[in-house]
């Protein structure tokens, strides 16, 4: 360990306490809730609708398994979750939430909205963006400790947020790459890309859009930005790209997640995104995460003829209704 990383933590203990009290981790319930944190954390992860089982909650909250069978069984008979029998494993159920559990849902989501958007109102932009970016990193440090993961495993690929010299081209340079390589696109979709971009990041002075790159050292191999001015309190996913040597590495579904909850943190009406059809892998993950295709067209604005596909992702305050 470096001695400036040895400086370091004392502050980030500090920090950390201060989180865990200001939070409301310290008393017997959390977020307005009746609910301990943990099973206030089990109905966050399982309103995602990613079709977890107690297992999965084992994992992604840290507990043992013991532990969330118990939990699993409260929150069953409180009426806020029931189980579902597995399609692939008979096994294992299901878990979702029942109308009580989203309505439930609903209240945690108002109440840690209103408290983060309170202490961000505390923060400069800049602040807010450092905040954010340093945090989510600090986070993905301490699971990857609890999992065992080596530190070469982190180092594979960083996220960083924001604005960096280069990341228009770069981001260009990626997409007419990829996409000359996989459906004949030439001239006009590359023109096309650094023209949006350029577009986006002249307007990154409204905090309701992003960009994210994944680095590689200081090399740019992947991007993904949301433009959270689109119609009817919209946003528009965009860019979302990983160069040749990045795949493979979970980076795509971390840049996702990273602009997903940011999404989820803005409140947007829906999140919306247009690729085409044939790109299997990135559906997967869109689908995932809670995206549903809603419109096909063929067009030829990227330079070639191609089905269109638009995927909408309700935004959280719509998830909640249903």
């Amino acid at each position: 360990m470096s001695s400036q990383s040895a400086s370091l933590i004392p502050q980030l203990r500090q920090a950390s306490r201060q989180m865990v009290r200001e939070l409301g981790f310290m008393q017997a319930t959390l977020a307005a809730t009746d609910y301990p944190p943990s099973a206030v954390h089990a109905l966050l992860e399982i309103g995602q609708g990613h079709a977890l089982t107690a297992g999965d909650l084992v994992t992604l909250l840290g507990l043992e398994k013991s532990s969330v069978s118990r939990l699993v069984r409260k929150l069953v008979e409180a009426g806020e979750i029931c189980e579902l029998a597995h399609e692939q494993d008979a096994r294992s159920k299901k878990l979702q939430l029942s109308a009580r559990g989203r309505q439930t849902l609903e209240g945690i989501d108002h109440f840690a909205q209103t408290q983060v958007a309170a202490a961000l109102a505390h923060l400069s932009a800049e602040q807010q963006r450092s905040a954010s970016a340093g945090i989510a990193d600090y986070a993905r440090a301490l699971r990857a400790v609890r999992l065992g993961e080596a530190p070469e495993q982190l180092a594979c690929g960083t996220i960083a947020r924001g604005y960096r010299p280069g990341v228009i081209g770069r981001i260009a340079e990626m997409h007419a790459r990829y996409y000359a390589a996989l459906a004949g696109f030439g001239q006009p979709f590359e023109s096309l890309v650094a023209a949006d971009m350029a577009e986006l990041m002249g307007r990154l002075h409204n905090p309701r859009n992003e960009v994210w790159v994944a680095l590689q050292g200081e090399r740019i191999i992947g991007s993904i930005a949301i433009d959270g001015e689109g119609e009817g309190g919209e946003a528009i996913l965009r860019c979302f790209i990983l160069d040749d040597a990045a795949r493979g590495q979970g980076l795509g579904r971390r840049l996702l997640a990273e602009a997903l909850a940011f999404c989820d943190q803005w409140g947007f009406a829906a999140t919306r995104l247009w690729t085409f059809k044939g790109l299997d892998a990135a559906r997967a993950l869109y689908e995932e995460q809670g995206f549903v295709l809603v419109q096909e067209q063929v067009g030829e604005q990227w330079g070639a003829t191609v089905t269109e596909q638009c995927f909408v992702r309700p935004g959280v305050e719509l998830c909640s209704r249903y």
